[in-house]
């Protein structure tokens, strides 16, 4: 199959504005998630460096399923973005549209695991206590964890393996490193190729202004270093925004400074300095365009127009995307119902491509 990409029309992007939206009924008390935890010793980081235990939390939704052979065939992977955790992808937006019944991702119907990935949420990190003395992980450590994570789960196979923003980086790595492990892939939100340009600019400025921060002294701060933490967050908001929303939702000159203050006074306490140096820093040798032909999973890719991280002027994902074996590219438009870089979370507005995609890779009995 050759891949395909697609622009949606200006009158695709206006049906956007009339999604409707009852939806299902959702459970009143929130997702019936079940924690997990997974332990592996000596874990090797792709440096070098070691940790005698790496922590790996994740949550699950559904029951998993065994087929005649004894293998779980209904298994689906929900890789959250950078900064982002467990809970990310619970997120009404995204959760109240894909796993209620008869959705895309019917927990009726799949056995949903959202990890924590390295650095990140409950899982092990910087701030548990090693500070700038953590391992430098990379996606390729997150990856190779979260398949060890899997294999201890007693899982050989996925069904899907959908992720957003950092998550679609790793949905690459995934397809490259073990090609044959899921029937398809979704990366949203994200391009195949080195972290360069503005991308690493700004990723390189926010480390830099907790690194430059004198109170963040090397690591062994005793409170945050709010400055270059502050400066590292304001980076942060303006790369994930988009202007329409923003415009919208801030009108006037005091909307949008109460909006900043509020954004920061929320992020900020719950946001650790070194923590945000290392999933920023993770992406640092991210590069799989060597070798997307070897990705021979069906891929669903959606991008963004808004995205102000993954600009659709680049044209990268158009080049890459050819070079996919079984790839379909889209590029979604502008609309009252995109949100920048965040767009990856509103699912109504891609379902029905997801939709789609599920039923055109479903494994032949």
């Amino acid at each position: 199959m050759r891949p395909r990409i697609v622009f949606l029309s200006i009158a695709a992007s206006l049906l956007f504005r009339t999604i409707a939206v009852c939806q299902p009924s959702i459970p009143p008390t929130g997702w019936p998630t079940a924690d997990g935890t997974t332990l592996l010793p000596n874990f090797r980081f792709g440096t070098g460096e070691t940790l005698p235990q790496l922590k790996l939390h994740y949550l699950t939704l559904g029951t998993a399923h065994r087929n005649a052979a004894g293998h779980v065939d209904n298994a689906v992977l929900l890789l959250h973005g950078t900064g982002g955790n467990a809970h990310s992808l619970l997120n009404p937006l995204f959760s109240n549209v894909l796993f209620v019944p008869g959705g895309v991702l019917d927990i009726t119907k799949y056995f949903l695991i959202l990890p924590d990935d390295i650095g990140h949420g409950e899982s092990s990190k910087p701030s548990d206590g090693l500070h700038a003395h953590f391992p430098a992980y990379d996606y390729d450590d997150m990856v190779r964890s979260d398949r060890m994570m899997l294999d201890e789960m007693k899982i050989d196979h996925v069904r899907l393996i959908l992720g957003t923003s950092m998550g679609c980086m790793e949905s690459f790595v995934w397809g490259e490193t073990y090609p044959g492990f899921a029937d398809a892939l979704a990366p949203f939100a994200c391009l195949p190729v080195q972290i360069a340009g503005r991308n690493r600019m700004m990723r390189y400025m926010a480390i830099q202004a907790i690194k430059q921060d004198p109170a963040w002294m090397d690591g062994e701060y005793k409170a945050e270093p709010v400055q270059g933490l502050r400066t590292a967050n304001e980076l942060g908001f303006i790369m994930s925004s988009s202007p329409l929303q923003m415009q919208k939702q801030a009108p006037t000159r005091d909307d949008a400074e109460k909006y900043v203050d509020r954004y920061l006074a929320r992020v900020m306490s719950t946001t650790d300095a070194n923590d945000l140096i290392y999933y920023w820093n993770a992406s640092r040798n991210y590069d799989p365009s060597p070798n997307l032909e070897k990705i021979t999973a069906p891929v669903l890719w959606i991008n963004s127009a808004d995205d102000y991280i993954n600009p659709p002027e680049l044209g990268i994902a158009e080049k890459m995307a050819k070079r996919i074996p079984n790839a379909r590219f889209i590029m979604i438009p502008i609309s009252d119902a995109t949100r920048g870089h965040g767009t990856h979370t509103v699912a109504a507005i891609w379902k029905d491509y997801l939709a789609e995609f599920m039923r055109a890779t479903e494994p032949k009995p």
